[in-house]
């Protein structure tokens, strides 16, 4: 049980650090916030045959289950992590890039299988876009884990 509670501290304090990385990226850039969670939760709603109501309400769904989304790929990953290392710790550097890996792929996985997004297609700002939030996740949640693994 020590070894889930502690992935999910790690995946929440790692999430945080995505999404203050996501939004100083868009205050520097100027950017707006990426609209591809709202569509994956759309995809996700028109194949479960799920009403999300309509206009402005559906809209506000969509936002909101997209967040929640992403805090539920934080935890998962984080969570995977702890599970996997349970009986050993990685070395930092391979715990940062175990980490932020698995966050790009459960975040970009699922939105590449429904047909959302192709990393294959986007140009270089939108892998800055994505890796660098990501890898800021890897290095809180490896070093949050890390204070309360002692």
């Amino acid at each position: 049980m020590r070894t889930i509670v502690k992935g999910l501290i790690a995946g929440a304090a790692g999430t945080s650090a995505l999404n203050v990385a996501s939004y100083l990226d868009m205050v520097v850039r100027g950017r707006a916030a990426s609209s591809t969670p709202e569509q994956a939760v759309d995809r996700l709603a028109r194949r479960a045959d799920v009403n999300l109501g309509e206009g402005e309400q559906a809209e506000n769904r969509k936002q909101a289950l997209g967040a929640l989304l992403g805090y539920g790929t934080g935890a998962g990953a984080a969570l995977g992590y702890a599970l996997l290392t349970a009986r050993r710790r990685p070395p930092w550097p391979v715990g940062v890039v175990a980490l932020t890996a698995l966050a790009m792929l459960g975040s970009n996985g699922p939105l590449t299988a429904l047909g959302v997004t192709d990393p294959r297609e986007w140009p270089p700002s939108s892998w800055v876009s994505d890796v660098i939030p990501h890898l800021a996740y890897g290095i809180t949640a490896y070093a949050a884990y890390a204070v309360m693994d002692g």
